[in-house]
């Protein structure tokens, strides 16, 4: 005989980012709230960031730090939930942080401790009248959900059966599934007839073939760059450009500043790099081969290039970037593509290796500031799962804390 469906004022799906900030705020409105996990844990994203140490949040947070088919939809929630709210909470718990580059905040010693923090949020506070507990259900697999009139919904489950008014999904993208990613929320969003846009890798390394393979030799190289996919004919705007380092894989390109482009980058679509972003625009990477007296040849150009590159990549550049001839005009051209070097990936390393995932539940179908859909009462999508991505560096915690709140405060 089966235990009979346990009934809650709202179901979230998903104990991630995203989840977890979502119960917690609903439960601080006394909200009962039943939270499924598929994973035997809670967080498990969130304790692998940053090294084990979570980029929570980004201190320049702006809507155009995000990418989405709908460029200001983002920005409702995003000023309801700013990263110094985040930062409140942090130093509310006593958690060390710090900032590292281009307003990257990190925890001092582990990604536990946001897990833990989001836990005990999820806690009633001592002599409160206003939260109400969280149950957090583990390894909640085999969800199936259903809507019961306009009653609110059913969802059913290896853990049991559940039922509330509403339905908050927050099961993430199809990035890194080695910790469980299924694309459980594009499958609930066409079922209640949202439009889901083909989610895609994201933050994510690009494959080289054909005979760009042999950058591959160099794997292990790093230099900053400034990097940017090529828009296409048709590409709404032209994608932005990134300024940071580049690492040369096994595979073909890694890196910061190629993770960011990633993001932009279409197949049959150029990479170019710009491999002299500190100079200035009346300094040139080759003067010196233009000077009186210079040598102009591979040796010649080698000694410019090694003057702002590692040696290997100053080596390898020589050979395969040198004229035909060394005329001024040969110089000057060969300036220019060092300058707009293009790469031509032959894809990606996959949601494998995917730190995000573009695309998702379009945003035409929900309301900006609750994240509600737009057709169906009582039923919230937010997180990766929603067509936001952030760039690289706590944007898309940002963006989890954020949807999450703009959810939770509508339960």
């Amino acid at each position: 005989m089966t235990d009979p469906p346990r009934h809650f004022d709202a179901i979230v799906l998903g104990g991630g980012a995203a989840g977890l900030m979502c119960a917690a705020v609903a439960s601080h409105r006394g909200r009962r709230i039943a939270l499924l996990e598929h994973n035997p844990q809670p967080g498990r994203k969130i304790l692998i960031s940053g090294g084990g140490r979570c980029n929570f949040t980004n201190l320049h947070c702006a809507p155009d730090r995000f990418l989405s088919g709908n460029p200001h939809f983002a920005r409702s929630a995003l000023a309801q939930y700013e990263p110094r709210h985040f930062l409140e909470l942090v130093e509310r718990y006593g958690i060390g942080w710090h900032e590292k580059t281009l307003g990257q905040l990190f925890c001092d010693h582990s990604s536990r401790q946001i897990v833990d923090m989001l836990l005990a949020e999820c806690e009633p506070a001592a002599g409160s009248r206003g939260s109400s507990p969280v149950e957090v259900i583990l390894n909640a697999r085999n969800i199936v959900v259903e809507r019961e009139g306009n009653l609110g919904f059913r969802v059913s489950s290896s853990a049991g059966e559940f039922r509330s008014a509403a339905l908050v999904v927050a099961t993430g993208g199809l990035s890194i599934p080695k910790l469980g990613a299924t694309g459980l929320a594009y499958t609930l969003a066409r079922q209640f007839g949202l439009r889901v846009i083909e989610p895609r890798p994201a933050l994510v390394p690009l494959v080289l073939g054909a005979d760009e393979a042999r950058w591959t030799d160099l794997t292990g190289v790093s230099a900053e760059v400034i990097a940017s996919a090529t828009s296409a004919p048709g590409r709404k705007a032209a994608a932005p450009a990134f300024r940071e380092k580049m690492l040369i894989t096994h595979r073909g390109l890694s890196g910061p500043a190629v993770l960011q482009a990633s993001s932009y980058w279409r197949p049959g679509e150029a990479l170019t790099i710009d491999f002299a972003p500190a100079l200035d625009g009346s300094e040139k990477l080759l003067d010196p081969l233009l000077e009186s007296g210079a040598r102009r040849d591979v040796v010649g150009l080698k000694q410019a290039l090694r003057a702002i590159l590692p040696q290997r990549l100053a080596g390898f550049l020589s050979e395969v970037a040198a004229p035909a001839t060394w005329s001024n005009q040969a110089i000057e051209n060969c300036e220019r593509n060092l300058r707009r070097w293009q790469f031509h990936p032959v894809g990606t390393e996959g949601f494998e290796k995917a730190e995000v995932t573009a695309g998702g539940i379009n945003t035409d179908d929900l309301q900006a500031r609750t994240m509600e859909a737009r057709n169906v009462s009582g039923l919230f999508f937010i997180g990766e799962a929603v067509d936001v991505t952030g760039h690289l560096g706590g944007f898309n915690f940002q963006w989890a804390w954020a949807s999450a709140v703009a959810a939770g405060r509508s339960l």
